[in-house]
């Protein structure tokens, strides 16, 4: 395992930077095992929920504990290529099972605990699960959903702190397992081998199975390297649920690089206040978290906190708005580096801190990856001209980009077309190289004949100090076909009005084009959101569709 560059200048890291992959790469053995020889060496700094109670955990303690996953899993008949579906919150033990059953080569598929059981069901027999492991706070529709007539025949059900009839105690199997596990006690691996399998968001349809092989961690260096620019002394803090692909891109590359991470086990409710006092109390040097979370920390007084210990803040998972950077600047003199990839991909473009922001833009492609604006032809698209966000990959799949959509050929071949992997989403990109996000191709508006990404809207919609959160959408219109319609979380502190309503619209019109303002604005206390937290643009769409044609589709006469 080895890898090059020089990141001090992007043109010089666009020939330095190459991730060269060992043939039998197993990342529990070739990273933690190998950081485990310096008994010292910081891995994990994690915290309750009301932050108590502190632990730290060694990349030692990481290697012996997941060492006795291994031997636990392998006691009860656990082998290499089964299917483990792991729906545990943000404690110890996700990271010590989830690196057991990368060196016994199990095939792990995370889940966020805000499953209900209806969505269990559909993950364990999509996903064909072979062994379930969850909590006891959780345990009862993980029950449910094995007891459904589509569940497969799991072989083994283990509940991590409690018991129950069926089920086996993690603390039990683990009290008799040897911490002391050499590589060939358990069956070779190749870097090929199927490592990991995400659900998508599911925004438009059912979500897809996103399967990586054993070299997936590696390509993450594009994240933890390049992007969030870690080091070996950093503690960093990549706020996500366990069950999101975020989570990926929070603890892989980042234990390569040698740096520790933060884990705060939130509970319920985002609580701004203590993360911004834990962002400034705990040492930790490096922050990523989802525009979300930035758009409700701007809303405290955040002269208040001490972030001399940060050095690098950065966000992704949703495009990130330009009145967010701009307010975290003024409050913090930190900016903001946005970054893009997918649970497919790892980070694909990116503000890295030798390039120089642009309000907008989520920066350029990560140095060793070809990525283009094309249209449906696989045709490179020019300078400002709007298109697919598309990364080759022919001859050779680069390291990070997903295998394939399992059980899922119509999908596969939507989406690797010619030399191309098409991601779904818009953009465009300016004379400087620097790429602005559009939309998602299915999120386009089409009004007038002009079309209108919603994102662009959102991020002016953004400035205005009454709007906490919003979601574009095209509504049906007899006369322009669609119209724009905005989705409006107020501030706290404002009502909903006429008056407001009108005042947002004039805003919108003098900073952009007067035809990208929200002809309709609705107030309304949330917005639809996946289980990773991004909005479901396509469920406002058809809330709109119904209201306006009808269940028929039929546009009324006029």
């Amino acid at each position: 395992m080895s890898f090059s560059f020089d990141m001090n200048d992007y043109e010089k890291a666009r020939e330095s930077f190459r991730i060269k992959v060992p043939a039998n790469f197993n990342y529990g053995f070739d990273v933690v095992d190998d950081f485990a020889k310096d008994r010292t060496k910081l891995a994990m700094v994690w915290m309750d929920a009301p932050g108590r109670d502190v632990r730290k955990y060694s990349f030692r303690d990481v290697s012996c504990l997941s060492n006795k996953v291994v031997n636990a899993l392998k006691g009860i008949g656990v082998k290499k290529g089964d299917r483990v579906f792991i729906m545990l919150p943000r404690i110890p033990e996700w990271y010590f099972i989830m690196v057991g059953c990368h060196k016994l080569g199990a095939v792990v598929m995370p889940a966020t605990v805000m499953l209900t059981r209806y969505d269990i069901e559909y993950r364990l027999a999509k996903g064909k699960a072979d062994i379930v492991i969850t909590s006891a706070s959780h345990y009862s529709k993980v029950e449910e959903a094995c007891h459904s007539t589509g569940c497969p025949i799991l072989k083994q059900k283990i509940l991590v702190d409690g018991k129950a009839e069926g089920w086996l105690s993690f603390e039990e199997i683990m009290s008799g397992a040897s911490v002391h596990l050499a590589r060939q006690d358990v069956e070779a691996a190749s870097s090929t081998d199927p490592f990991l399998i995400y659900f998508t968001s599911g925004t438009t349809k059912y979500p897809k199975m996103v399967l990586h092989n054993c070299s997936y961690p590696l390509g993450h260096l594009r994240t933890a390297a390049l992007w969030h620019d870690a080091k070996s002394t950093d503690l960093i803090w990549v706020l996500s649920d366990t069950g999101w692909a975020k989570a990926a891109w929070g603890f892989y590359a980042q234990w390569i690089m040698g740096a520790a991470i933060f884990v705060h086990n939130a509970e319920g409710k985002f609580n701004p206040k203590l993360t911004l006092k834990l962002l400034s109390t705990q040492g930790i040097t490096i922050f990523c978290a989802p525009p979300t979370v930035y758009a409700m920390l701007i809303l405290e007084d955040l002269s208040e906190y001490d972030f001399s210990s940060l050095r690098r803040i950065t966000s992704a998972g949703e495009p990130l708005n330009p009145g967010l950077i701009k307010a975290w600047h003024e409050a913090t003199g930190m900016v903001i580096g946005d970054g893009y990839g997918q649970t497919e991909t790892t980070a694909v473009v990116a503000n890295y801190p030798c390039l120089t922001a642009k309000p907008g833009s989520m920066g350029k492609p990560v140095p060793d990856l070809t990525v283009e604006i094309v249209d449906e032809n696989c045709n490179p698209l020019p300078t400002g001209e709007i298109g697919i966000i598309a990364v080759r990959v022919k001859p050779e799949k680069p390291v990070g980009i997903f295998e394939q959509y399992v059980d899922d050929e119509e999908e596969n071949d939507k989406v690797f077309k010619g030399e191309w992997y098409f991601t779904g989403d818009k953009a465009y990109k300016d004379n400087d190289g620097y790429f602005y996000f559009f939309g998602r191709a299915d999120d386009v508006i089409k009004s007038s004949g002009y079309r209108i990404g919603p994102f662009e809207v959102e991020s002016v919609l953004q400035e205005h100090e009454a709007v906490a959160e919003s979601a574009v959408v095209g509504s049906p219109d007899p006369i322009r076909g669609e119209i724009i319609k905005a989705f409006i979380i107020l501030t706290p502190g404002y009502e909903p009005s006429k008056e407001l309503m009108q005042n947002i619209q004039e805003f919108v019109k003098s900073k952009t084009a007067p035809y990208k303002y929200p002809r309709e604005i609705e107030f309304v206390d949330e917005l639809p959101k996946t289980i990773s937290g991004k909005i479901k643009r396509s469920v406002l769409k058809r809330i709109e569709r119904e209201r306006k044609l009808g269940k028929g589709g039929d546009m009324p006469r006029i």
